[in-house]
């Protein structure tokens, strides 16, 4: 799980901030009206007075009735408008976050998102950024407005009364207190809760994203038990939360209410005695019952904005975790397709200090086109090479370089532009066909596109879609079949013209006839491309211009398929798991060597 508090530990207040500035505009002018509604409700006591001393004395009422009906209406007019302001400054602050952070997740590296639950990271981008939204206008616009509704009221007050001025002051001192010991204990509660919910959207995530291997075990109970499990404790959490907010509210509504009683009594003695008339006490009464809404404004203002802010310090963790420095400067496609040397230079890589090294001292130079395959082991590394050619990990020591120049040194957007990259599990995004092909190529050429398709072995595919490319393929791909998905994939990286491609066994789910198709095609590519595949299957890696036998995060030898035959027993033994290591050829595997995974 990400940590929940910033690295820098920014003022989670000075980022709410951040967040409301760029719409300080709309949210001031909804205040504002909002304010505007709360003196006119703030002024229909004094009204009532009048009105009262009016009926009493005998004197023409007509105008305090009228007054008083009017600014009723423009309390409530006003008061509307300016919550609908800032209800649309809320949905503006959350696009805005929402943006801020979506840019940020997709630019995290590789390692970081490796480390992360996918589903704490949703949470973040859905539910934290919801809690913002409250939090950073309607809970501030209620805490500025109930302050001065109430410091408004007490002048009034006093006006009237100062007696009865000080017994409400000493209950809403007693309020304050109450309220800023419950503070610490709702904000410790909130962040608790929406990490609580993290959680559960992580587990449901996990058991969602192998949603078939469930099935296929039966496990639906098991999981189901899991993600109940993560509920409650976030609804146990929630509970906790809204323990102390309810406490708030409580204190609330009893402050108010003992204020009333002990005014009603003293100000009922105080009329009886001939020193408050009976006017100022109705219109004190009235100033009481108006405060119950200030002062319900402010501690709910205060108790939200407590989750606003806990919501703030979990998104400021996305926002301090590593990210890569995307450049958008991109090279022309001629440079682009021009083919590319990688050069490993003496590259050891741990993805921790002490922990296990994933690869040891790899030297090794891959001349610009040509096939290289890369075999051995499970574990041995090949990936890696690969994810430290696209720099979705940088080396712990040593350098990879492209065509002579680290790849630390590129602009990350020019040197992915370079690089057609195929992975294992062929992965296709919710979409059309057309979206998943075109994902890293949207202004391909119309012919181009189409002889990528053809070289591909996708037009088949298409003529049997009812929508051909723009036909939708489901969540992950679903209504695809594996090769097809390793199909697209491929054609995605062709689409891109790269003068260097990265394979990772792009033949794992294509059958024989598929596969010898995309050898055909790998094998005019790499005349003009840099072609670097991961293999395990033999008839795959006999093409190979070169073949790089790695084991246990080092290269063990390099050669042709008939030189590694008779030069390397790793390869011998990898290579007779498959029965074939040629020409009709059959190679004996000793019993010990039943331990090494197949090529």
């Amino acid at each position: 799980m990400l940590p929940i508090t910033s690295v820098t530990g920014r003022a989670p207040l000075a980022s709410l901030l951040g967040y409301v500035r760029p719409h300080a505009g709309g949210l001031l002018g909804g205040a504002v009206l909002m304010f505007l509604g709360g003196l006119a409700n703030l002024a229909q006591p004094m009204v009532v007075k009048s009105l009262i001393d009016a009926l009493t004395g005998g004197t023409p009422y007509r105008e305090p009735m009228l007054l008083l009906v009017s600014l009723l209406m423009l309390s409530v007019i006003v008061g509307v408008w300016g919550m609908y302001l800032v209800e649309l400054t809320a949905e503006s602050v959350v696009l805005t976050a929402r943006r801020r952070l979506v840019a940020r997740l997709l630019r995290l590296r590789v390692a970081v998102v490796d480390g992360a639950e996918p589903g704490d990271l949703l949470s973040r981008a859905t539910g934290d950024t919801t809690q913002l939204r409250a939090a950073a206008t309607s809970n501030v616009v209620d805490l500025v407005a109930g302050i001065l509704q109430i410091a408004g009221a007490v002048v009034l007050m006093a006006r009237l009364d100062a007696v009865l001025l000080a017994v409400v002051l000493i209950v809403l001192l007693l309020l304050a207190a109450v309220t800023l010991a419950l503070v610490p204990r709702i904000r410790t509660a909130g962040e608790q809760a929406q990490e609580a919910v993290g959680g559960m959207g992580a587990v449901l995530e996990r058991a969602l994203g192998a949603f078939r291997t469930v099935k296929a075990n039966g496990a639906e109970e098991r999981q189901a038990a899991a993600v109940h499990a993560a509920a409650r404790q976030a609804w146990r959490r929630g509970r906790q939360a809204a323990r102390w907010v309810s406490l708030a509210g409580i204190a609330t509504g009893l402050a108010v209410q003992v204020a009333f009683i002990v005014v009603l009594g003293v100000g009922g003695a105080r009329v009886a005695a001939g020193g408050l008339a009976v006017s100022s006490l109705v219109a004190f009464l009235l100033y009481l019952f108006y405060l119950g809404g200030p002062v319900t404004q402010l501690v709910g203002g205060f108790t939200g904005l407590q989750a606003g802010l806990a919501a703030v310090r979990r998104i400021d963790g996305i926002a301090e975790l590593a990210a890569e420095d995307l450049d958008r400067s991109v090279d022309a496609p001629a440079d682009r397709a021009a083919p590319v040397t990688v050069t490993f230079r003496d590259v050891s890589l741990r993805h921790r200090p002490g922990g296990p090294a994933i690869l040891e001292h790899v030297d090794l130079r891959l001349p610009a086109t040509g096939l290289t395959a890369i075999v051995g082991p499970s574990g041995a590394g090949k990936t890696t090479l690969l994810a430290l050619i696209e720099r979705f990990y940088d080396p712990t020591t040593g350098q990879v370089e492209i065509d002579g120049r680290d790849v630390r040194e590129w602009p990350l957007a020019n040197l992915r532009a370079r690089i057609g990259y195929v992975e294992q599990d062929a992965p296709v995004l919710s979409g059309t066909l057309r979206d998943n092909v075109t994902m890293g190529s949207a202004h391909a050429a119309e012919p181009w596109l189409a002889e990528v398709l053809e070289r591909t072995r996708l037009v088949p595919l298409l003529r049997r879609l009812p929508d051909g490319l723009d036909t939708l393929v489901g969540h992950r791909g679903a209504t695809l079949s594996g090769g097809e998905r390793q199909r697209i994939a491929i054609a995605r990286a062709l689409l891109r013209r790269p003068g260097l491609l990265l394979l990772d066994e792009p033949t794992s789910q294509l059958d024989a006839m598929n596969e010898r198709a995309l050898g055909e095609i790998v094998a005019a590519v790499s005349r003009t491309t840099t072609v670097l595949m991961v293999a395990h299957r033999l008839s795959t890696v006999t093409r190979a211009d070169r073949i790089v036998v790695l084991d246990a995060g080092r290269v063990r030898a390099v050669g042709t398929h008939a030189d590694l035959v008779d030069g390397c027993e790793l390869y011998r033994g990898l290579a007779a798991t498959q029965l074939l290591t040629g020409a009709g050829t059959q190679v004996q595997v000793p019993r010990q060597s039943s331990d090494i995974a197949a090529i």
